[in-house]
């Protein structure tokens, strides 16, 4: 079934003020999730809901975690997140960062004790509207991604999301996982009874699997390229790039290595980095959207291959799935629609999912 943003909205927040959440982080967590599924990006929003009630049972999240500001310079920041839920933490983190790079061109602020924050274009998207191009990227609860060569999980899917501002085009918009796929990918194939591509996830013995279920119960994704010889080495760097940003440089954890330490904790304490910068300061005038939208221009009239799918650039592919969506709905499948019922009844609140 279709629904409307504002019922998801309103369901969300029902729940999460019963698990504890003060309004205003409930506010900003579901404008989050619900943002993320408009620009149908399923297995970032809604869906994470019953994985949040899982952690919760866990006391892997402090819903009402104060945000502690560690370290304040002119154009940097180091933010404890308290383990609470990180989307309240990285909209936080990502107005200091803007705010910095208005006072100063540019603004960096790294995260520490915090949890998952959803998909990472959304904070980097936030300085659009200040004209700012922004960066997000973040390290992740647990691992799920095999290094090239190897057959263990070690890095997270450590997503990087980078954001530029035009005049007349749509912003250009980058949010991608370092892995082939996201975890959530898994359990949106799984609801749907689908088969997942050849070379996105490897089983328990590291081989290569194309059941969701298995591959979801392994937890062992591909960096992104899939294999050696199709460039799975640049994601495997691209994914220890993020968490040396986003977990060593904040001093958040990085699982594998808590994990081969024995150090494991039940408190989720991931790290994000966040960076906000002026291209007016750097260049002195205030071409660079013009600029951009010449770009995109140039790469939008590439010829294509097949005369039926045009040459896009990104955040085309969310921008309208953003505008279908908003106008019919979001899509919930049967399974999803039953595991936020089970949450709501859990929490015992009313289910507004009703056909």
């Amino acid at each position: 079934m279709n629904v409307v943003s504002e019922v998801l909205r309103e369901q969300l927040e029902l729940i999460f003020k019963v698990w504890g959440m003060p309004a205003e982080f409930a506010e900003l967590t579901s404008r989050v999730m619900i943002d993320t599924d408009l620009r149908g990006i399923d297995s970032h929003g809604i869906s994470m809901l019953s994985v949040y009630n899982n952690w919760r049972k866990m006391g892997r999240i402090i819903f009402d975690a104060p945000i502690t500001v560690v370290t304040d310079l002119p154009s940097l920041s180091l933010i404890d997140g308290g383990a609470g839920l990180g989307h309240p933490i990285g909209i936080k983190a990502m107005e200091v960062a803007i705010n910095k790079a208005r006072e100063t061109g540019i603004g960096m602020v790294t995260v520490r004790q915090s949890n998952h924050f959803g998909a990472a274009g959304y904070y980097a998207r936030m300085a659009l509207e200040h004209d700012l191009i922004g960066l997000a990227m973040t390290g992740t609860p647990n691992s799920a991604v095999v290094p090239t060569f190897g057959k263990m999980n070690m890095l997270g899917t450590n997503p990087i999301a980078f954001a530029a501002p035009t005049r007349r085009n749509p912003p250009f918009v980058l949010d991608m996982a370092t892995s082939t796929i996201a975890v959530g990918k898994l359990a949106v194939a799984k609801r749907l009874g689908l088969p997942i591509k050849h070379g996105w996830a490897l089983d328990e013995d590291g081989h290569p699997t194309t059941d969701p279920v298995i591959a979801r119960e392994a937890r062992k994704l591909t960096p992104l390229g899939g294999t050696r010889e199709l460039g799975s080495h640049k994601g495997y760097g691209l994914a220890a790039m993020v968490d040396i940003l986003s977990s060593t440089l904040s001093g958040a954890n990085i699982f594998c290595v808590t994990r081969d330490k024995g150090e494991e904790s039940n408190i989720s304490k991931v790290g994000h980095f966040f960076m906000a910068l002026n291209p007016a300061t750097v260049r002195g005038d205030d071409s660079f959207p013009d600029e951009l939208d010449d770009l995109i221009d140039v790469l939008h009239a590439t010829p294509p291959i097949n005369k039926d799918q045009p040459v896009l650039v990104a955040g085309d592919p969310e921008l309208e799935n953003f505008r279908i969506r908003s106008k019919n709905g979001i899509p919930v499948s049967r399974e999803l629609a039953q595991e936020i019922k089970l949450v709501a009844e859990e929490a015992d609140v009313e289910y507004l999912l009703k056909n």
